[in-house]
């Protein structure tokens, strides 16, 4: 099996027609198929019969998240008898929604991820450490295994968490890339260096990361990025993916923003009115899903914001590229007349020696207008004076500075990783 896909390197305009066709498909599909989207043409007096070309899906509305949560099985496009696996969302900003997954909607899956795994440099016969979880109705460990598989590579399930069997396992195996969220590479760092562990000299050569940015826009390496390159000069590949999209945008070795697969997925950027955003502005991720038998979507708004980058890449690709993600629509902050999203918080906090861990939390005061206070675990001393340093580093890189309290590590960290979550709690919205 290719897993270069010959249109991933053809014009723009070759690409357009090809998703053109594709979308048609797809739309007969759902006419016959989902009683939520029938209802919607209906109810709407939409023929999708005459929607051609990717301008006229502006004639559909947008799907929401709500519409997923109170509609759920609306959704559903074959019979239970069909679904050989059922996967939630991990609930970020709302209730988890159930997504049914067919045969074939596995088979894409591990093709998604194939692709995205030789576009980050895999091979047949590379070893991955797989350093999240394969249950707990997940989507991304199950993708994975499934892709890594299909490519010819290997996989060490170890799970999330357990830097001493993390550091066990690599010794053991061998393997060539770990597949995580990249503050836990840091955290494997630290405990290497506390046990005398030569990370250095391991066998690891690239990290595939998922959960966090990275990059910053222009696509250098953000704080994070750069405090992981600092301690281990391993290759960093940043993946942006969601269950809704059952699609993965993963970066080639050029690190320029991850790649568009246009035969698995329809990508728009979508302003508040759910308008076109100029090219080269951003907007909020609004994707219809292509080859999807067991639930597919029609302009689905993800509530991520994010640019396109259409420029050919250095490895040859003429699709897409998507940017680092800007922040989620929903959780947007206006903090004394500065429009801030927790990621641009992080990127600060994670380039504080002293900072051991963190939690950003969001609140309304009494006139409803947003406060903003980080709680900061720390085993320094003079926490007066930390304090005044961190609020000078929040001023320099973000105009404003939050409310900042210290507290026990421990308490933190139990906070960061729930054993009901499957990704790192960071940041907490009360308003």
């Amino acid at each position: 099996m290719n897993f270069k896909p010959e249109i991933e390197y053809q014009p723009r305009d070759i690409i357009k027609k090809f998703q053109e066709n594709e979308l048609q498909k797809m739309l007969a599909y759902v006419n016959e198929k989902s009683t939520f989207y029938k209802q919607m043409f209906m109810s709407e007096k939409i023929d999708p019969l005459k929607i051609k070309t990717l301008e006229d899906l502006s004639y559909i509305p947008v799907t929401l998240k709500e519409d997923l949560q109170l509609h759920n099985e609306d959704f559903f496009c074959v019979e239970k008898s069909k679904i050989v696996d059922y996967i939630t969302t991990s609930g970020t900003l709302s209730d988890p929604t159930t997504f049914a997954m067919t045969d074939k909607d596995l088979d894409r899956l591990a093709y998604n991820e194939a692709i995205s795994f030789t576009c980050a440099g895999g091979y047949q016969g590379e070893i991955y450490q797989l350093m999240t979880t394969i249950d707990k109705r997940f989507m991304a460990g199950l993708a994975y295994f499934l892709g890594i598989r299909m490519m010819g590579g290997s996989v060490i399930r170890v799970g999330n968490g357990i830097p001493e069997l993390q550091w066990d396992t690599i010794k053991r195996i061998q393997p060539q890339a770990i597949i995580c969220v990249p503050s836990f590479i840091l955290r494997i760092i630290k405990y290497a260096e506390e046990h005398g562990i030569d990370y250095k000299n391991s066998s690891i050569k690239k990290a595939v990361c998922i959960g966090e940015n990275l990059r910053e826009d222009d696509f250098s390496l953000n704080l994070l990025g750069k405090k992981i390159k600092e301690k281990w000069n391993i290759d960093l590949y940043s993946t942006y993916a969601s269950t809704e999209m059952s699609t993965t945008f993963c970066e080639c070795e050029a690190g320029h923003g991850g790649h568009h697969h246009p035969e698995l997925i329809i990508c728009e950027l979508l302003d508040d009115d759910n308008n076109p955003v100029p090219e080269g502005e951003a907007g909020e991720l609004t994707v219809t899903t292509l080859g999807v038998e067991g639930m597919p979507l029609l302009r689905f708004k993800t509530g991520d914001i994010a640019r396109f980058h259409y420029e050919p890449c250095s490895c040859g690709r003429t699709t897409m590229r998507i940017s680092p993600i800007i922040g989620r629509k929903n959780q947007m902050i206006k903090f004394k007349g500065t429009t801030l999203y927790p990621a641009s918080i992080f990127d600060v906090l994670d380039n504080v020696d002293y900072v051991e861990n963190y939690i950003v939390e969001v609140s309304s005061n009494d006139i409803g207008t947003d406060e903003v206070t980080v709680i900061v675990g720390s085993v320094a001393n003079e926490k007066e004076e930390l304090i005044k340093d961190l609020k000078d580093r929040f001023r320099a890189r973000l105009r404003v500075a939050p409310d900042i309290v210290f507290d026990d590590i421990d308490k933190i960290r139990k906070i960061q990783y729930p054993e009901s979550k499957r990704k790192p709690v960071k940041f907490i919205d009360k308003r």
